[in-house]
């Protein structure tokens, strides 16, 4: 359990040890004796089982509503004062608050509605009806109602992102498959022009090439329309027709109209001796990761003025870094998570690379991500020396 769950269960312990004390003096005020004792005790288990749901929640929250009704049955039938008291409607809050929070729907609906039970069983334990319902019992039942929002709440609030997430990871991967077949069509497209030349060139000895010629142009044509057909089943009928981001010829553009709204960027990349043999998914990439970079910073790091685009090659391996120098602010984390991060790390991890963004070391804002350049687009020899 991280450190801040801990301190969490610490201030929520004393909470619960003063609220035991207090009602615990109550009782001993009303009714004298020794009858808090067992408030007290009863209050105390359902408490201690609070702290430990982290745990497992589902038995924690089981054991909870067990001891609770055990102490409603003891309370009606030896006459003890009513339960559950403060101290066990808080430890109860706590459990279904958390079961409703993590659980699965039917679990924790199950510990919501035996949560509720609990709360009007204590009406079984009322010593006077006459003044109307007990106000016990209307602690109980609000504080499980208490209990209910306050997991309901952010239970719902983690399903939208994750729906929102998916919609991303969705989008990402339709663009993707447009890529694909934008890719694979220009070179399938090669291979049909090339096996139709090649059949001209046969004629003049049809019994050697002709047939083979012939079955490589058919499979590359219907290969070419089968991709055509899938991918056009991938896209929304509704959604516009959009080339495929550009490659790193293109990042000049968008780096001028990124200087443009008054940021200096500092640009670093390769030769175009080299570039222009990477495959065209990774300089597609690099370019969806800039992109998606520079907007970021446009978005939510008004005050940088300089910006550093790095794209790096170290053997079998790309970097690509986008960095700013803007001053860290208290809620920038926060500000910076954006989906558009879900859809790059999506492309990405698709190429086997990873992607990492956070605070850089001193200020700013950095984006790094590796990408494997395939072994037939390694550097000769020449040029690793």
């Amino acid at each position: 359990m991280r450190v801040g769950g801990w301190a969490a269960d610490v201030g929520l312990g004393a909470v619960f040890a003063a609220v035991l004390a207090f009602w615990a003096s109550r009782i001993a005020d009303s009714w004298g004796g020794g009858y808090w004792r067992f408030d007290c005790a009863a209050g105390a288990v359902v408490c201690v089982i609070a702290l430990a749901r982290r745990f497992d929640p589902a038995r924690a929250a089981a054991a909870g509503l067990a001891v609770a009704a055990t102490a409603v049955l003891a309370a009606r039938f030896v006459d003890l004062p009513s339960e559950p008291g403060p101290g066990m409607a808080l430890g109860l809050a706590v459990l279904v608050g958390t079961a409703v929070r993590v659980l699965p729907v039917r679990t924790a609906c199950g510990v919501a509605a035996g949560g509720l039970a609990v709360a009007a069983g204590s009406l079984l334990t009322a010593h006077t009806l006459a003044a109307g319902v007990p106000s016990v019992t209307l602690m109980n039942v609000l504080a499980w109602a208490v209990a209910v929002v306050a997991g309901l709440c952010p239970r719902l609030l983690d399903a939208r992102r994750r729906a929102v997430a998916d919609r991303v990871r969705r989008a990402e991967r339709l663009r993707l498959a447009r890529e694909l077949h934008d890719v694979v069509a220009h070179h399938v497209t090669g291979i049909v022009v090339q096996a139709q030349a090649a059949r001209l060139v046969a004629r003049k000895s049809p019994e050697k090439a002709g047939d083979a010629l012939a079955e490589i142009e058919a499979a590359g044509s219907g290969a070419l329309a089968a991709m055509r057909r899938v991918v056009g089943l991938l896209r929304d009928p509704d959604e516009p027709a959009t080339p495929a981001p550009g490659g790193l010829g293109g990042l000049g553009e968008l780096v001028g109209r990124f200087e443009a709204g008054g940021r200096a960027v500092r640009l670093r990349l390769p030769g175009e001796e080299e570039t222009a043999t990477w495959p065209s998914e990774v300089a597609g990439t690099v370019y969806r990761i800039v992109q998606e970079s520079l907007t970021n910073v446009s978005r939510h790091a008004p005050h940088a003025r300089t910006v550093t685009v790095s794209v790096e090659r170290d053997r079998e391996t790309l970097t690509v870094e986008v960095a700013d120098d803007s001053p860290r602010g208290p809620s920038r984390h926060h500000q910076r998570g954006g989906y558009g991060l879900i859809g790059m790390r999506e492309r990405v991890e698709a190429l086997g690379g990873t992607l990492r963004a956070g605070p850089s070391q001193g200020s700013g804002w950095s984006v790094l991500a590796t990408l494997p350049v395939p072994r037939s687009q390694a550097l000769p020899e020449r040029a690793r020396r």
